[in-house]
């Protein structure tokens, strides 16, 4: 083959894979169920071009962490019905299975162990249907990570869970790098404004900044989960955000 053949020959690979990549990667928007059609019109209208059409949308938080605080958030209210589809997207936009496990655990110690166990069945049920199966593996541990101040009267009152706070939780599953120190503190602001937990808002996210999270990422959490956690409870959570905002300048 004459050298021009073969350089328009390779030209042509590299567009056909440009191409095919390009496809891989644009993928229709999530639908939701018919019936919502047919029983409330203007919440699948909401849904698809709004929430999917739009807040999904947005560049001010990446798709996979729209799916980290998604999920965080579902699994904090127990929400276990609408995981299936949202941990199809999580694995879509590039949330890993080891992170998934990992946010469930996580999430134990800070939605509680029931809606983490409750979560752990559709986890799987969505991981055999993609094959996925994770190995055992001991976690490493990180030498390094930021901490949350206790009230000074923690140790007074209940000095076991001072105790397990220090070591358990900062000691140990903060510690943990199957996910990372800035996802950790994604799911933790997540949970708490699920919740409704602002008082603990302000160390969470002072320590989520520390951890990497720029303020208009923050900003946009909170517009996020709105629509998950309802309004209310994003309503609620602003006045700390705004409080952390302006301490750090």
């Amino acid at each position: 083959m004459k050298r021009s053949n073969v350089g328009a020959a390779l030209a042509l690979l590299c567009v056909v894979s440009a191409g095919d990549a390009i496809a891989a990667q644009v993928r229709p928007d999530p639908k939701p169920s018919p019936d919502v059609l047919q029983i409330t019109p203007q919440l699948y209208r909401y849904t698809t071009e709004l929430l999917f059409g739009e807040v999904w949308k947005r560049h001010e938080l990446a798709a996979r962490d729209r799916s980290l605080i998604t999920l965080a958030a579902l699994i904090s209210a127990a929400q276990t019905a609408q995981m299936v589809g949202h941990l199809k997207l999580g694995l879509d936009n590039g949330l890993k299975p080891s992170e998934i496990s990992a946010m469930i655990t996580h999430l134990a110690f800070y939605a509680g162990w029931p809606n983490a166990m409750s979560a752990v069945p559709v986890t799987k049920t969505i991981f055999a249907e993609r094959g996925i199966t994770l190995e055992p593996n001991a976690s490493a541990i990180s030498a390094v990570v930021g901490a949350v101040g206790q009230q000074p009267s923690l140790a007074d009152v209940t000095p076991q869970l001072a105790h397990y706070t220090d070591t358990v939780v900062f000691g140990g599953l903060w510690r943990q790098t199957d996910l990372g120190l800035r996802d950790r503190s994604l799911i933790t602001i997540a949970a708490l404004i699920a919740q409704g937990q602002s008082a603990q808002l302000l160390p969470y996210l002072n320590l989520a900044m520390d951890n990497g999270l720029s303020q208009s990422e923050a900003a946009e959490v909170v517009t996020h989960l709105a629509f998950y956690v309802g309004w209310p409870k994003a309503m609620s959570a602003v006045p700390i955000f705004k409080q952390v905002f302006a301490s750090r300048g």
